[in-house]
Formats: structure tokens, C-alpha cells, sequence
């Protein structure tokens, strides 16, 4: 296991959503980082989140993101 994450915890995780939440809202995929993609102010960049949970290309304009390295780690990559 890569930094205490492998398959049993990510079974675990989409159990505790699917009791927590119920079966509807069990993620299809958990994406692991050191952290979210957040500008300088410290606001979570939400947008830049969609458009690697859709699998698409990143081409909106990232200048403002606080630390460009966690790109790779969210779209797997890293």
C-alpha cells in the first residue's frame, strides 16, 4: 500500500458513504491527493474539480492555483 492507501480502503470508504448516505451516492472512483486545488486566498477551485471528474482536458486558466502538482495526483497521473 502506497501511503497506507490500497484496495481494502477504498472499500471500506464506499461502504461508509453507502451506510452513511445510502447506496445512490457510493462513488464510482476515489481519487487520492495530498490535497484539493486551491487558489492563493485558499478557496477550493471547484471548477477545475468538474472538469477532471469528467475526464476532460484541463484548459481553463490554472495562474491563480496555489500548488500546480496536485493536477497529476487528481487526474492520476502521478
Amino acid at each position: 500500500p502506497e501511503n497506507g492507501i490500497d484496495d481494502a480502503l477504498t472499500q471500506t470508504l464506499r461502504a461508509w458513504v453507502g451506510e452513511q448516505i445510502g447506496a445512490i451516492a457510493k462513488p464510482d472512483e476515489i481519487r487520492y491527493a495530498d490535497n484539493l486545488p486551491k487558489t492563493r486566498s485558499g478557496k477550493i477551485m471547484r471548477r477545475l474539480l468538474r472538469t477532471i471528474a469528467k475526464g476532460e482536458e484541463i484548459t481553463s486558466d490554472t495562474s491563480t492555483l496555489e500548488n500546480e502538482s496536485i493536477l497529476p495526483q487528481l487526474q492520476g497521473k502521478a
